[in-house]
């Protein structure tokens, strides 16, 4: 019969041995992980390649967005461990557009009732692409709401006040405002004064006037610093 002191060097070797192997699985398990959001951040920005692709202005319009988006979550208290949803879903909001003909999209002259059915239908494209990469279910449900009104008139469930994810109502002031001060095929910017005034106007019908009014500020004293972060200039798009 083994001695105790046998018992116990025993018990010691394999408690070292559960610990090491404890060890090594932890390491492979954070290695797998990281892998996992290198490759998702990878496909994250080769969907904005895409967007890019299909419209040059779509594309860097949603990375100005998303630097917009980082700046009034962080203002309005978003906890930290959220922003990067808001930037997912700031960056890739428009993503479904890939499914909108470039014929409709591009077009200078009036949309038909048929045409504008088909671009009212793309946050739900970017719901449909966005839910499908694991961890991202709640950005696809920011972006599927982004075309919400704060007074229900708004695309595609007629969400209405608090009841817009907080996220999507961010998406909305500040994709009106950069969309009005860039130039489109089919007309040019307004000014930041007309833009910021149509904002204004718009509180409680288009727009959470909580939202609008953290982010006139944001505008005003960061446009350089976002155009630039996003590789771009205010003067490329007024």
């Amino acid at each position: 019969m083994a001695s105790p002191s046998v018992h116990t060097a025993m018990s010691a070797a394999v408690a070292s041995q559960v610990f090491e192997g404890s060890a090594l699985l932890r390491l492979r398990v954070k290695e797998l992980e990281e892998q996992h959001l290198a490759f998702r951040n990878s496909l994250i920005c080769a969907f904005n390649q895409l967007l890019d692709l299909k419209d040059i202005s779509t594309g860097v319009h949603s990375t100005r967005l998303a630097e917009w988006a980082i700046r009034v979550a962080r203002k309005l208290n978003i906890p930290e461990d959220r922003i990067y949803q808001v930037e997912v879903a700031a960056l890739l909001h428009d993503v479904g557009k890939i499914g909108v003909p470039d014929a409709i999209l591009k077009k200078q002259g009036p949309l038909t009732s048929e045409e504008r059915a088909a671009i009212n239908r793309h946050p739900e494209y970017s719901w449909s692409i966005l839910r499908l990469f694991p961890g991202l279910e709640e950005a696809s449900l920011y972006a599927l709401h982004h075309h919400e009104n704060f007074d229900g008139t708004g695309y595609p469930a007629g969400l209405k006040g608090h009841d817009i994810p907080i996220v999507s109502r961010i998406v909305s002031v500040i994709d009106a405002y950069d969309a009005m001060v860039s130039n489109r095929c089919y007309r040019k910017g307004l000014s930041h004064g007309e833009a910021i005034h149509r904002l204004l106007e718009s509180t409680e019908t288009q727009f959470d006037a909580e939202v609008v009014r953290t982010f006139i500020p944001i505008a005003e004293q960061e446009a350089a610093d976002v155009f630039a972060a996003a590789g771009t200039s205010t003067s490329a798009v007024l």
